[in-house]
């Protein structure tokens, strides 16, 4: 049986933004590290499909399964527009760890959204007329999606903007 799957991250149930899979490519889509090779062999065919869901899907999973040597080759001949590949890699699939647009601290820590930090120096506060002073501890921070540089916390009851060049991870 097929379901509709909704390609990451931001589908917003469309049909143009979903496509349909049988429960063994969601299982394995699902599971990085379980991947079938011969079961997405079907890719082959599919790649060339004009539905850009269908196209980023492929592309990933190519790209997942690269080491098998058939889905390089694949890779290689896949053309995508600016947008759909964007749209793929949008996931950090096919990226290391290091390539990755991670939140860092000062030290070069990873910092993950629900984490503790504390301030390195003191820092002025726009708009809020206080200086959240060297040595604060910012519980349970947020991450901005769209830039690394910068996390948001409750300092003094009011939340703001840090950058992560001035934190440091508990």
């Amino acid at each position: 049986a097929l379901a509709v799957y909704a390609v990451p991250p931001e589908s917003d149930g469309t049909a143009e933004q979903s496509v349909l899979l049988c429960e063994t490519c969601q299982t394995q889509l699902d599971n990085p590290g379980n991947e079938d090779a011969n079961h997405w062999r079907c890719l082959n065919d599919s790649m060339w499909s004009p539905v850009p869901a269908v196209q980023v899907l492929a592309w990933r999973m190519l790209t997942r399964l690269q080491a098998e040597g058939w889905p390089q080759d694949l890779l290689d001949m896949l053309y995508l527009d600016d947008d759909t590949l964007a749209w793929a890699q949008a996931t950090g699939e096919g990226q290391t760890e290091d390539a990755r647009e991670l939140h860092r601290d000062s030290n070069g820590a990873v910092l993950e959204a629900g984490d503790s930090v504390t301030l390195i120096k003191d820092l002025n506060v726009k708009g809020a007329n206080f200086t959240a002073k060297r040595g604060t501890a910012v519980r349970n921070i947020s991450l901005v999606q769209d830039n690394p540089e910068h996390i948001e916390g409750r300092v003094e009851g009011q939340r703001i903007v840090i950058l992560t060049q001035f934190v440091k991870k508990n």
